[in-house]
């Protein structure tokens, strides 16, 4: 990308977060395939025959879009949107958008500054593809999701240096034998439990029977572990609707 001037860019793009900034404009979170993180002022459309539809900007909706990147512009301009793949059952399933709701605000936080990765853009965007098509066994969605987005983040744990016995070491990603003085660990039936899992992807998660209370002590781990990764990574405020989820 050039150091001065606009760009023009079409690209994919998956929406993350949007609000109302006055009474005329909205502030909108995307992350694209061909530029990474974007943030974007849109104007809200007076009537529904509007280009740029108030219903694109949803958490999570997959688009295609064409605008003007700017190096050193805080918020870029939109040229174009149009809706790249529709979901068929998310917005039905009162299940499938929690779950939906909570993967847009972790990837919010998760992916800060994020610059163009086609891995990592096609792993979200093939997740919720799956999530939408999956009639059943979906309930352990959240937690792959998030186990293997530690991958392309930087801090995936070596599964081969798991030992029985061993302590799982939430700061260093590292399973030992050597317990830290520390509490961010977790106990070897923990640390069993959780290089099981990260083995496990979206076509055999349903093998794996979970509790509501295992589930829910799983992802309290694992936003615990994005925590001590990421600088300043928040408390989410979907989580308490998804522990309700599967009682």
């Amino acid at each position: 990308m050039c150091n001065f001037g606009a760009m023009l860019v079409k690209t994919e793009a998956i929406v993350l977060h949007s609000f109302k900034f006055g009474e005329s404009r909205l502030i909108v979170e995307m992350f694209t395939r061909e530029v990474g993180r974007l943030s974007f002022a849109i104007p809200i459309p007076k009537t529904s025959k509007g280009k740029l539809k108030k219903q694109y900007f949803q958490p999570m909706t997959l688009l295609e879009i064409e605008c003007d990147v700017r190096q050193r512009t805080q918020l870029q301009k939109l040229k174009d949107a149009r809706i790249l793949t529709a979901y068929t059952s998310i917005p039905f399933s009162p299940e499938k958008l929690a779950i939906t709701l909570f993967t847009a605000e972790f990837l919010y936080h998760a992916l800060r500054s994020e610059q163009q990765d086609h891995l990592l853009f096609a792993y979200i965007f093939n997740s919720m593809q799956w999530l939408d098509a999956a009639p059943t066994g979906y309930a352990n969605f959240h937690l792959t999701f998030l186990m293997h987005m530690s991958r392309f983040l930087g801090f995936y744990p070596n599964l081969d240096d798991y030992t029985e016995g061993c302590i799982f070491n939430l700061r260093t990603a590292t399973f030992s034998q050597q317990v830290p003085t520390y509490r961010d660990f977790l106990q070897p039936d923990e640390a069993r439990m959780i290089q099981l899992l990260m083995r496990m992807d979206f076509p055999t998660m349903h093998l794996f029977r979970l509790s509501h209370q295992e589930r829910n002590r799983i992802v309290d781990v694992l936003l615990q572990y994005y925590r001590l990764h990421i600088p300043q990574f928040p408390e989410l405020k979907s989580i308490s609707v998804l522990q309700e989820l599967w009682m």
